[in-house]
């Protein structure tokens, strides 16, 4: 949000397993198109422009980030190919699509986020066509190296571009909401956006003082000073020093 990017969240695309790894990855991008009778059959399986060509151009530690069209009545992969793709070392598989024989596919641990499972084939409803080129996924615009991140919430997008500059900001807010969390938890009020002043920082300190010297005991009147600044449309600032 903070540069501008609102549309980098894969629509769609969720943990086939519960509590599987958070990961951060280069995208490597097959595509799919609509299924064409005389293109997608078992012989282009074989093809120089498969599937299987594609799993075999995979980087190790990449994340396979397939465009399928949302398309949830024909899966893109099953599990063989992702046995192979987890022996290359393929750090985990995202699509706007569906996977079969989810049985095995969940044996070979490789990390799936995905719409769900069906039986028939890819070549019921798509077509592989390459990979490495500007995809569409989930309604974001996916292209190669582009860095993905995914956990329980799904996977989200940062461009190639940017990531210095992510990576910069991102322990800041960190730190940040922590200390919001923190504030809130200890009984802060929480109307529209949280940010740290002068005051907080003095009220913060000293409720930790009052809370070490008698950690049961409830302050009314203490928590009412304690309360946070709170200014609708605001900007959230850069936690003060002390309160990581």
């Amino acid at each position: 949000m903070k540069k501008g990017l609102r549309n980098v969240w894969v629509r769609g695309a969720r943990p086939l397993r519960p509590g599987q790894p958070h990961l951060v990855g280069r995208a490597f991008t097959p595509r799919f198109v609509p299924a064409r009778e005389d293109l997608a059959t078992p012989e282009s399986w074989s093809s120089p422009k498969s599937t299987r060509a594609a799993i075999e151009a995979m980087p190790e530690g990449c994340i396979a980030v397939v465009d399928a069209m949302g398309v949830t009545d024909a899966a893109i992969f099953g599990d063989i190919l992702c046995a192979r793709m987890a022996k290359r070392g393929v750090a985990a598989l995202i699509t706007d699509g569906v996977v079969r024989d989810v049985a095995g596919v969940l044996a070979t641990n490789l990390p799936v986020w995905c719409q769900g499972v069906a039986a028939p084939p890819s070549v019921a409803g798509l077509t592989f066509v390459d990979w490495q080129q500007p995809i569409g996924c989930g309604g974001i615009a996916v292209f190669p190296d582009d860095i993905i991140m995914a956990d329980d919430d799904g996977a989200v997008l940062i461009p190639a571009a940017l990531v210095d500059e992510v990576v910069e900001l991102a322990p800041g807010q960190e730190r940040l909401e922590r200390w919001i969390m923190r504030e809130v938890s200890a009984g802060s009020r929480c109307r529209a956006s949280i940010r740290p002043t002068p005051r907080t920082k003095r009220a913060t300190k000293r409720r930790r003082a009052i809370e070490a010297i008698a950690p049961r005991r409830s302050d009314h009147r203490f928590r009412q000073s304690a309360d946070v600044n709170v200014h609708a449309g605001s900007t959230i600032a850069r936690e003060p020093p002390g309160l990581a």
